[in-house]
C-alpha cells in the first residue's frame, strides 16, 4: 500500500515496504555499455565468482561506437573478449542502449531494471523501476542477480491542463528542472501524473523520465496504462501479458502541481539544466551547431517534427545540423518514409545511430567558444568537447527552427 515504487518493489520482493526501507532485490535486467562494462569485468574479476544468470546481462556498445579512437576500440575488444568467454549473447550496437533496451522488451511495467548509466531512469516511462549505478555494483549484480535499495521516498509531480501549440514534453521537463533544481528529486522516486500524463504519448513520456536524472531522481516513474501496453505490443519485442501497477493510498513526500497550459517555449541555458528560461529570453543567440539525437530526443516522432519544420528549406549556412538517431529501427523507419532524405536534402548530417556528439568523443564535438542548441538533457561545462564551449537544451521543434536561421529561434511560426 504506497507509493508507485513502493507497489513495484513490494510486489518484487513479496510484501509491503515502506520509503526508508533497505531492501535486497532480484533484478530482471542488468545492463551496461562500452564505456561502464570494462569497470565491471574489473570488479566481477576481483570478486572472482560465477555468473549468476548470464541471461540477465544485457551489454551495448553505443557511446563510442564504431570507436572513433584507440581507446575506445581497446575497451570494446575488452567486452567483447569478455563476452565471448562468459557466452552472454545479448550484445547490441543498433543504437542508444536505452532507447534499444525499450524496442528489445527489456522494459516491462513492474520489472526491476538496473544499469551502468545515469539515464537508466528512462525505464520508468514504461512503469519499470529503471536506476542507474557505478560500474562495481553492476559487477556485483552480475554474481549474485541482486542489488539492494533504500526505498527512496516520493515526490509526485501532478501535471494538468493542455499544452500550447508548439511545447512539447521536453519543454515541460527544462520547466520542472527549472523549478526543483539539479537536487530537487535527490534520492527521490519522481511520479509523474495527472491527466497531461494520462493524454501523452510514450515517446513523450520518456522525455520525463529520461530527465529526472536531471533533477537528481532515483527513478523516475510513470503509471502503466492501456497506452503502455498498446505501445509495447506495437512497438517493442516485449511478450506477453502485463497488469499494470498503480499507487495505492500513497503517502507522498510532496505534491507539486503545475498547469501545462502556462508553459511556453524553454530553453536550459548553459551552464546548467536548471538554468531554465522561456525561449523568448534568449531568444536571437547565435548557435554554432544544432544537434538533434541522444537518448531524450532522437525517436521517430522527434524526426518527424524535425522534418516537418526543414522540409523544402535549407539550413542556415554557417551552423552545422548534425542529426544522431536514438535506434537502427528509428533510422529505418525515417528512411522508408522519406525523413531522412528530406534532413539530407535541407544540409543537416545524419550519422549513423548512437550517443555520437553528447558525450563529446565524436560526431560533434565543440571548439572553444562555439555554442550548441541540442535535444540533450544535460549541459554540463565540455559536456560535447572543449570546456570553454556552451551548450543549451531545447525540444527538436527549437533545435529546427534555430537550423533555419542560425540563432535561438521560436519555432512556433514554423509550426504553424
Amino acid at each position: 500500500m504506497g507509493t508507485l515504487v513502493e507497489e513495484i518493489l513490494s510486489r518484487k520482493v513479496g510484501r509491503e515496504v515502506q520509503a526508508g526501507e533497505i531492501v535486497l532485490v532480484d533484478v530482471d535486467t542488468i545492463m551496461s555499455h562500452d564505456n561502464t562494462t570494462p569497470l565491471a569485468i574489473k570488479a566481477f574479476r576481483e570478486i572472482g565468482k560465477p555468473i549468476f544468470d548470464k541471461n540477465k546481462i544485457v551489454i551495448h556498445f553505443d557511446h563510442a561506437y564504431p570507436a572513433p579512437n584507440l581507446l575506445a576500440a581497446e575497451a570494446q575488444k575488452k567486452g567483447l573478449d569478455f563476452m565471448k568467454e562468459q557466452g552472454i549473447s545479448q550484445f547490441y550496437h543498433q543504437g542508444v542502449c536505452h532507447q534499444v533496451m525499450i524496442e528489445e522488451g527489456f522494459i516491462i511495467p513492474g520489472a526491476i531494471v538496473i544499469g551502468a548509466d545515469s539515464h537508466s531512469n528512462t525505464y520508468g516511462a514504461l512503469g519499470a523501476f529503471g536506476a542507474g549505478f557505478g560500474s562495481t555494483e553492476i559487477g556485483v549484480a552480475w554474481v549474485t542477480g541482486k542489488c539492494w535499495f533504500s526505498v527512496p521516498p516520493t515526490i509526485r509531480i501532478e501535471l494538468s491542463g493542455t499544452t500550447q501549440p508548439g511545447v512539447f514534453a521536453k519543454d515541460v521537463m527544462i520547466f520542472i528542472a527549472g523549478k526543483l533544481g539539479m537536487d530537487g528529486g535527490t534520492y527521490r522516486s519522481i511520479e509523474f501524473g495527472g491527466d497531461y500524463i494520462d493524454r501523452l504519448p510514450v515517446h513523450e513520456r520518456i522525455v520525463l523520465s529520461n530527465m529526472s536524472t536531471e533533477i537528481g531522481a532515483k527513478c523516475g516513474l510513470i503509471a502503466a496504462d492501456a497506452t503502455t501496453l498498446a505501445y509495447l505490443a506495437a512497438e517493442t519485442r516485449a511478450q506477453g501479458s502485463y497488469e499494470p501497477i498503480h499507487p495505492v493510498n500513497p503517502q507522498y513526500e510532496k505534491i507539486i502541481a503545475i498547469d501545462v497550459s502556462t508553459i511556453e517555449p524553454q530553453v536550459a541555458c548553459h551552464p546548467d539544466v536548471d538554468n531554465a528560461k522561456a525561449l523568448r529570453e534568449v531568444e536571437g543567440l547565435a548557435i554554432d551547431e544544432v544537434y538533434i539525437g541522444t537518448c531524450t530526443n532522437a525517436r521517430y516522432e522527434d524526426l518527424e517534427i524535425v522534418a516537418g519544420i526543414l522540409q523544402g528549406k535549407t539550413v542556415h549556412p554557417h551552423t552545422r545540423v548534425i542529426v544522431t538517431p536514438a535506434s537502427t529501427k528509428i533510422y529505418k523507419k525515417a528512411m522508408q518514409n522519406g525523413l531522412i532524405e528530406i534532413l539530407m536534402d535541407a544540409g543537416c548530417t545524419v550519422t549513423g545511430t548512437g550517443c555520437g556528439a553528447c558525450i563529446g568523443r565524436h560526431g560533434g564535438v565543440l571548439a572553444p567558444g562555439e555554442r550548441a542548441l541540442t535535444t540533450m538533457n544535460r549541459n554540463f561545462i565540455g559536456r560535447m568537447g572543449s570546456p570553454l564551449s556552451e551548450i543549451y537544451l531545447a525540444s527538436p521543434a527549437s533545435a529546427a527552427a534555430a537550423a533555419l536561421t542560425g540563432k535561438i529561434t521560436d519555432p512556433r511560426p514554423y509550426l504553424a
